[in-house]
């Protein structure tokens, strides 16, 4: 038998030939237990100017499962060239993702294992044969998270598997299996953090569906504030449920289903009679889900705790992703600390959700304030307050025709720019601001509201026929409506995936309701290409990102209420996160004088904490002007890295601060791309870093090779347009040495480098077509040409070695 030379191997190689024989031969089954190429992050997306570009991640290589979804270990491979323990802290990283406490790494000769069960004996070298089987893993393991007999069942029971090859992510798995953990050793009070947009109800019905089928918990409610959540919830991720589900209404809670989803409202309310869950016993229910817990449920004395105080011994999991912490709310008073976190930053870091750039628009009014003359009325005949109106009052207690042209206007340019059929949401500060600004811009487009009235629509909801329209908005197959003005609506549970624009013209000081704001263009969605969204700021929100309070949970805020909230020079919007004021007015509110219960959970309920923009009775006297002077002073484009600080760095500046992380000195870089046998390798790896060739070009405004850009930007040297470099190549007398019609094929390649760059050179399809084709077939031009395959790969390479000569001269 030939002895194989194992350094020769590839990585792929030594997996096939020496680390998956070993691991199977340990009894791991290749059917369920063993996973290859894992992908765990889908890359950061990287955007400056109207571009982006997802930066490549790699795959953790192996991951071996006591069974699906439950992951017990990572096997990192490296070629046998390098050291055994090569791979190690790579698979670090993976487990740590994977929450997974064996590591194994290999270069085919044996495994480096590291054992986080064994604080001894950290890490150790076996054989290959003796990779540990997975019961011996699985007993560590147990062991190790010190599992009952018990708990076991509930542990180990099966996640649901819709046959379609779908996986939770990384997270996901994590918040599942901390959650049954939790829930199995006996916690009944647990809360989950986790991003808008990373999948709260798909990681709720798993929680569910796990402990359901372990018959750990056999009623269950579902809990919501919202009508838009309770029916995608059943339509959506809770549809396996099937005939075992019902949603409440009607005021009815049927014992004969086992899994109910309900509107608090459909529940409960002033009256005694409306008190629905008192129709079953105080242990109907043995497992309570509330859905955005942050909510009417976070407050100690809302009508809705006493839901849950009334199902007390049931175990109840709160989701939410802006845990509030303050003097009167909290989140964590009532579940305690969270069993598990994935905040915004890891999900913009890991790729899942969309980054964002921040358009900042200064108005002036805005900035130095408005102040009525002496005696001036407004349009309705009413005597103005004499004061100076700032950035707060206007569009709450000040109107100002001109502000709002000014907004709209903004906003249809902005579109107009970039793409006018980008789904947009206006968030104004009340139902008359949303109304206005709705006629404001359907002005403004006459030719789109031409092609469809449905272009800009107000969705609010005291609008049955906006409100109708929410589904088409969120859908990405229905092009209208474009842009959606609002302001309580959907500042919450509306999944619009292909929301491309944000515009923030209300006041909003709570962190809560920014974030959740924020959250509405925060989901990607790769089929439409949308990346990253962008967020268009006339009221200065966007300051909030730099609060230490805008990721993850916030330290419980004690506040003093100063005695006249309602004076307008007060600072109490800024110290109480928008509680109790008109900003936020629907946060706080305990038993509001909701209509007939019986028509809220079957009608279309209306938004906010008890239906939201169906509260915006005006509280204070709004005054309404025109003729006002108002001009744009600054419109300044801003970027935010994922810790909420501002960016100020351009394309060439990200680009020269990545590259200098890799190559130290121009020399180092030009001797990397001399030695690459495909240019185009080296490219693509640029790009996988997040380097976005269009957006340095338009930048720089030059069209320079990747090569040249690199040296301008990064390493401050003169450029040559790849159209200098044919010609220097020509001066050169450089093709004498081929045939007339080799000299022919080269000079026709320099053409389409000039044009296409390095990329056409090296890839051979680009001779099997016009204009190659009036030469020769490919394996004429190949054989009679140049004389194969060999020497006209070898003639590629040397030509690209005339094309940057002066580079190698430079770099020797």
């Amino acid at each position: 038998m030939p002895i194989i030379n194992k350094k020769a191997l590839s990585e792929t190689d030594i997996i096939s030939k020496f680390i998956m024989p070993a691991i199977k031969n340990a009894g791991w089954d290749d059917m369920f237990q063993i996973r290859q190429e894992v992908k765990l992050r889908d890359g950061k997306v990287v955007v400056r100017g109207m571009a982006a570009a997802r930066k490549t991640v790699k795959s953790a290589d192996i991951v071996l499962y006591h069974k699906v979804s439950m992951p017990l270990a990572v096997v990192e491979a490296k070629g046998n060239k390098h050291e055994m323990g090569k791979g190690i802290q790579q698979g670090l990283d993976y487990a740590r993702l994977l929450d997974v406490p064996f590591v194994f790494a290999s270069n085919g000769d044996g495994f480096i294992f590291h054992d986080k069960t064994n604080p001894a004996a950290l890490e150790r070298e076996i054989t290959l044969d003796e990779f540990p089987s997975p019961q011996e893993l699985w007993a560590k393991y147990c062991q190790f998270k010190g599992y009952t007999a018990q708990q076991l069942p509930i542990i180990t029971q099966d996640y649901y598997d819709d046959g379609s090859g779908k996986a939770p992510r990384y997270y996901q798995l994590q918040a599942v299996n901390k959650t049954i953990e939790a829930v199995s050793n006996g916690q009944n009070r647990v809360l989950l953090v986790m991003a808008t947009g990373t999948g709260k109800t798909y990681t709720a019905f798993q929680i569910i569906w796990r402990l359901w089928k372990a018959r750990a918990k056999k009623r269950i409610l579902f809990l919501a504030d919202r009508n838009v959540l309770v029916d995608q919830t059943k339509s959506g991720d809770f549809q396996p449920f099937g005939q075992a589900m019902t949603k409440i209404s009607g005021r009815k809670v049927d014992p004969a289903y086992e899994i109910h989803l309900a509107l608090y409202q459909a529940l409960t309310g002033p009256e005694e009679s409306q008190k629905a869950y008192k129709q079953v016993d105080p242990d109907f229910f043995d497992l309570i889900v509330i859905d955005e817990c942050h909510r009417g449920s976070a407050a100690d004395d809302s009508a809705w705790r006493e839901i849950l105080e009334y199902f007390k011994g049931a175990t109840q999991i709160g989701l939410t992703a802006t845990p509030k912490e303050t003097e009167e709310v909290s989140n964590s008073d009532y579940f305690g600390d969270p069993a598990y976190m994935y905040s915004l930053k890891e999900g913009i870091e890991d790729g899942f959700l969309a980054p964002y750039k921040v358009v900042r628009v200064d108005i002036d009014i805005d900035l130095q304030g408005w102040r009525p003359i002496k005696g001036q009325v407004d349009k309705k005949g009413n005597v103005i307050e004499d004061r100076i109106y700032n950035l707060k009052d206007f569009d709450r207690t000040m109107v100002i025709d001109e502000r709002t042209q000014l907004v709209a206007e903004t906003i249809t340019n902005y579109l107009k720019r970039t793409n006018p059929m980008d789904k947009t949401i206006v968030f104004c500060n009340d139902i008359d601001h949303a109304d206005r600004m709705r006629r404001a811009l359907v002005n403004l487009n006459p030719e789109q509201v031409a092609r469809n009235e449905k272009y800009v629509m107000k969705i609010t909801g005291d609008d049955a026929l906006g409100k109708a329209q929410l589904d088409n908005f969120i859908n990405p197959k229905k092009a209208y409506p474009v842009i959606a003005t609002t302001s309580e609506l959907m500042t919450t549970g509306v999944d619009a995936k292909t929301c491309k624009l944000v515009v923030l013209d209300q006041s909003i000081q709570s962190m809560t309701k920014f974030k959740q704001i924020i959250g509405r263009g925060t989901r990607i969605d790769d089929k439409y290409n949308k990346l990253w969204f962008t967020i268009l700021d006339f009221k200065k929100a966007t300051e909030l990102f730099a609060d230490e309070g805008f990721d993850g949970v916030p330290e419980k805020v004690i506040v003093t209420k100063p005695n006249d909230i309602n004076d307008p020079d007060s600072d109490f919007d800024d110290i109480i996160e928008g509680e109790g004021n008109t900003d936020d007015e629907h946060e706080n509110t305990d038993t509001p004088d909701f209509p007939d219960a019986a028509n809220n959970e079957d009608n279309g309920f209306p938004e906010g904490e008890m239906g939201g923009d169906w509260q915006d009775e005006e509280k204070v006297n709004k005054y309404h002007v025109n003729g006002v002077k108002v001009l744009k002073v600054a419109e300044r484009v801003q970027y935010y890295d994922t810790d909420g600080k501002l960016v100020t760095e351009s394309f060439k500046d990200y680009t020269r601060k990545t590259l200098t992380q890799q190559y130290a000195t121009l020399d180092e870089f030009v001797k990397k791309w001399n030695s690459a046998e495909r240019k185009q390798t080296i490219i693509d790896e640029l790009s996988a870093e997040g380097i976005i060739w269009d957006g340095l070009e338009q930048e720089v405004g030059k069209d320079l090779d990747p090569f040249d850009m690199i040296c301008h930007v990064v390493f401050d040297q003169p450029a040559l347009t790849r159209k200098e470099r044919v010609n220097n190549v020509k001066k050169r007398n450089y093709f004498t040495q081929y045939s007339e019609q080799a000299q022919n094929v080269l000079n026709r390649l320099l053409e389409k480098y000039t044009d296409a760059g390095v990329g056409e050179l090296e890839n051979v399809q680009t001779i099997k077509v016009f204009p190659f084709t009036e030469i020769g077939s490919f394996s004429e031009i190949l054989k009679k040409g140049f004389g194969g395959r060999a020497q006209y790969d070898q003639a590629i390479t040397e030509l690209e070695q005339a094309i940057y000569a002066a580079e190698q001269d430079r770099s020797a």
